[in-house]
């Protein structure tokens, strides 16, 4: 006496035999994407990095933007455990509260 089939495993079979029947529709117009590696070392960066060694006289590096950047000011480190002390002394109580209700 066989066993009844799993129903997820018939649709993952019918799923299967359905794909194996399927007609291959074969590469776009255009051609398969080309995606670039994601190091960079694809035929566009060889060509820029010769371009780049060719004529390092001829060009100049892009300089970026400054900006005015306040400085920074670091927090003192008994103000972070004053607020974390705090902090759990709240959180504490508020739980202290909820479990006497």
């Amino acid at each position: 006496m066989s066993e009844p089939k799993d129903p997820e495993r018939l649709l993952a079979e019918a799923l299967q035999a359905q794909a194996r029947s399927a007609p291959h529709p074969g590469p776009p117009p255009g051609g398969w994407p080309q995606f670039g590696l994601l190091s960079g070392a694809d035929a566009s960066s060889l060509e820029r990095e010769r371009a780049a060694l060719e004529n390092p006289a001829d060009r100049t590096a892009p300089r970026a933007p400054r900006r005015n950047v306040p400085p920074v000011r670091h927090l003192p480190a008994y103000w972070v455990l004053g607020l974390a002390a705090l902090l759990g002394l709240a959180t504490g109580a508020v739980i202290g509260l909820i479990t006497l209700l």
